[in-house]
């Protein structure tokens, strides 16, 4: 019954907002940092720069993957009915420039304050996002867009 319902409403059924996703460990892995510190780095200059250009590049990638994403005309919110596959700015080099953003965002703020906790967290959040997002994302968009979407696919890779 629930595949029923799931399947029947005109979006993928993501498991939560995935900037949700993101900030929510991120967050306890902050308050944890400040609880009990544990460098993720051993030079604090070189975390924080390469905090900041991961900073940089994940606002970005976000901001023309916004862009690129209204110009289409489809829907941001992974919560909402795609109307388009969108394949030219960001969406060229991933299928999923936004999550990456956010990934890079949020290693971005881990690498800057040179936090272990948050960097713990990642791959969970990674897992989370693959399936219980793209991965059901994905699905709605082979059904929804068929051939269109299965070709993209085959030319454009889901992170890099």
């Amino acid at each position: 019954m629930n595949n029923k319902i799931q399947n029947s409403a005109d979006n993928p059924g993501v498991v939560a907002p995935p900037p949700l996703i993101y900030a929510i460990p991120l967050l306890v892995g902050i308050v944890l940092q400040f609880a009990s510190p544990r460098k993720f780095l051993p030079f604090s200059a070189v975390a924080r720069i390469l905090g900041a250009i991961c900073i940089g590049t994940g606002v970005t990638t976000i901001t023309a993957g916004f862009r690129t994403m209204r110009q289409a005309g489809t829907n941001v919110d992974p919560r909402q009915p795609a109307t388009t596959i969108v394949t030219n700015g960001p969406f060229r080099f991933t299928r999923n420039p936004l999550y990456l953003s956010l990934a890079l965002l949020y290693s971005g703020i881990a690498l800057f304050l040179n936090s272990a906790w948050p960097m713990f967290f990642l791959p969970f959040v990674l897992t989370i996002i693959n399936r219980g997002v793209i991965d059901r994302e994905e699905h709605y968009l082979e059904g929804k867009f068929g051939t269109e979407y299965l070709n993209y696919k085959t030319q454009v890779r889901r992170w890099l």
